[in-house]
């Protein structure tokens, strides 16, 4: 993860939602059962839940933001995406939300093919360790990046498994997962003008977000 999910407090209103939840929050069908995993404080949880009525559940790693989540009156369990995925039964969700959490999972490709089996779709969105900045940072300074979207130092991140764009396509593609639709973005997750699977992308784009089924949904 990057960067903490926001507060429920501050996204009471619609225009105070982060950019790239609120872009998660487009995507997502009124009325749906939704399964946010590594919800934080639940900001996405608590904007679904007003803005687009859906039947909201969360896994937090964090007591604290368990507690937070459950005091707002939201559906939030302790549990870990590494291993509790496996105990939902399969189709149990319309939609599963992975935001900024895929590259602190010891198996992300596990979670990636758990995601699809208990959900109709899955959206994800991880920070690309490809960007221009981090290859600068690695080549000329020979520093582990440190940016906005990749925060901390090496001695105290929780991402353990750091990827680029083109990573997870090719990952998709081994697991047998369909990428539905792949969305570049900047640094405060606004969607780029380009295409999400090519090298533009790949240099330029400091985060991404992808739809995902399983193959045969």
């Amino acid at each position: 993860m990057n960067a903490p999910n926001g507060t429920v407090q501050a996204e009471q209103r619609p225009d105070t939602i982060r950019v790239d939840l609120r872009l998660i929050a487009d995507m997502v069908d009124p009325g749906s059962r939704v399964l946010d995993i590594g919800c934080s404080e639940g900001a996405l949880l608590a904007y679904l839940e007003r803005h687009k009525n859906v039947d909201g559940r969360g896994i937090e790693l964090s007591m604290a933001g368990v507690n937070t989540c459950v005091r707002n009156g939201l559906a939030v369990i302790q549990g870990d995406a590494d291993t509790d995925l496996k105990d939902y039964p399969t189709g149990a969700f319309d939609c599963v939300v992975l935001s900024q959490t895929l590259q602190a999972t010891r198996r992300p490709r596990a979670v990636l093919e758990e995601l699809v089996r208990i959900s109709r779709r899955a959206v994800v969105s991880f920070p690309n360790f490809a960007h221009w900045r981090v290859r600068l940072q690695l080549a000329i300074a020979g520093r582990m990046p440190v940016t906005g979207t990749l925060p901390f130092h090496w001695y105290d991140t929780p991402n353990i498994h750091h990827c680029t764009i083109k990573d997870f396509i090719a990952t998709c593609r081994d697991a047998d997962i369909v990428i539905e639709k792949a969305v570049p973005l900047n640094g405060q997750g606004i969607p780029l003008k380009f295409s999400a699977t090519g090298r533009l992308a790949g240099l330029f784009a400091e985060q991404a977000l992808f739809v995902l089924r399983k193959n045969g949904n």
